[in-house]
């Protein structure tokens, strides 16, 4: 028996001993499970994750346990009335990981926003693990958001242990929807958190999602989007790592329509023995042209230690359009270390306080003022107590 068919092996038991489901779930699931066994856990060997080893993972033996999220702000729809949906966006065909949540699929937290609704309040979505040693989750989130509809969506991952949460989320805008959307991972420094969202955007859609990774050992964030002519996506994201927290995210957007703009900022702070991966792919199709598409990836390595690897990607088959792309790694600033130190402030504080400076400005761009508060004062605590 080959490493990779001993990892996979191990999940088989639970797999089988999955509760019965209705025909058209048992298949989905029966699929994904043949999928994840025929590609196995991925390897440091496979381009898309060179430079995250998740053998962490898959040497571990975790029980599996459901994790339903709690949504607040609007009533949820059942597994049921996904069935048509859920998993058409997040194919499973060359992720393990997506397979694996598949092959899991007990539950889903299913949003759907009427046509033309604006809702006031955020719709909330909470994965607590609470106290969850050994334990693995595979959460399911579908939000489908009809045309011309306007919402706000945040997720929350929290948690205490070492487990592992394996989630997937599949968003689904219609024309002319305006649709915000947050994810704060903010697990246990002793977790493993694996992520993919899709999302597909129609015609003249806006749709901006902020992406926030403070906690876990292990994080992989897979995000991709696929806009229609004339859609707006804003991609954003912030990584806080220290002492020897990994963090990877793999971005891709895709423009498939003319007239579609899109912009992404990913700032990352590395501290200690930390290491980080961002990977940003933008593809313009054929068709696309008109497209304008901006990338920015910025990064503060506070230590001799820690290592970054950025690698922005441009793919690009149309012939107008506008594409830029930057990536920056440096220490901080010694002029504003020196005006700081110069004003009676301690080298410590000046430190801390130029480094929350370099968080905030992503932190500033999120339009919900509770989670905007919460996350200074997460981010103050993380910046103060590290030195202090």
């Amino acid at each position: 028996m080959t490493a990779a068919s001993q990892q996979t092996g191990k999940w088989l038991d639970a797999f089988t001993r999955q509760k019965p489901a209705p025909a058209w779930l048992a298949e989905l699931r029966q699929s994904a499970f043949a999928r994840f066994a025929e590609l196995g856990f991925p390897t440091t060997h496979d381009e898309e994750w060179r430079f995250t080893n998740v053998a962490p993972i898959a040497r571990a033996e975790f029980k599996v346990r459901p994790l339903v999220g709690q949504a607040a702000g609007l009533s949820a729809c059942g597994l049921e009335d996904a069935r048509d949906i859920v998993g058409r966006y997040a194919s499973f065909e060359q992720n393990a990981f997506i397979a694996l949540n598949t092959a899991f699929l007990d539950n889903v937290t299913f949003i759907r926003v009427a046509r033309g609704a604006t809702l006031e309040q955020p719709i909330e979505i909470t994965y607590d693990a609470g106290q969850a040693n050994g334990l693995s989750h595979h959460p399911r989130t579908l939000i489908v958001v009809g045309a011309d509809a306007h919402c706000t969506i945040v997720e929350r991952y929290t948690g205490s242990g070492a487990y592992f949460t394996n989630a997937v989320t599949e968003i689904v805008a219609g024309d002319g929807a305006v649709v915000d959307h947050y994810k704060v991972q903010l697990e246990d420094e002793a977790a493993f958190h694996v992520a993919a969202m899709q999302v597909s955007l129609g015609r003249s859609a806006n749709f901006a999602t902020h992406n926030i990774s403070l906690g876990g050992a292990l994080v992989r964030n897979d995000i991709g989007a696929t806009l229609s002519e004339g859609t707006e996506a804003t991609v954003n994201g912030l990584y806080v790592v220290n002492g020897t927290q990994h963090v990877d995210n793999h971005t891709t957007i895709d423009h498939a329509k003319p007239h579609g703009t899109s912009h992404e900022l990913y700032k990352g702070i590395l501290d200690g023995r930390a290491t980080a991966v961002f990977n940003g792919r933008i593809l313009v199709r054929k068709d696309a042209q008109k497209t304008d598409s901006k990338q920015t990836n910025k990064n503060l390595v506070l230590s001799d230690e820690a290592v970054i690897n950025t690698k922005p990607e441009l793919q690009i088959f149309a012939d107008d359009v506008r594409c830029t792309h930057g990536a920056t790694i440096g220490q901080l600033d010694a002029e504003s270390m020196f005006y700081l130190r110069s004003r009676g402030i301690g080298k410590e504080q000046a430190r801390d306080l130029l480094t929350y400076a370099f968080a905030k400005d992503i932190v500033d761009r999120i339009k919900v003022q509770s989670l905007r508060d919460s996350l200074e004062r997460v981010l103050f605590e993380k910046f103060h107590g590290r030195s202090h």
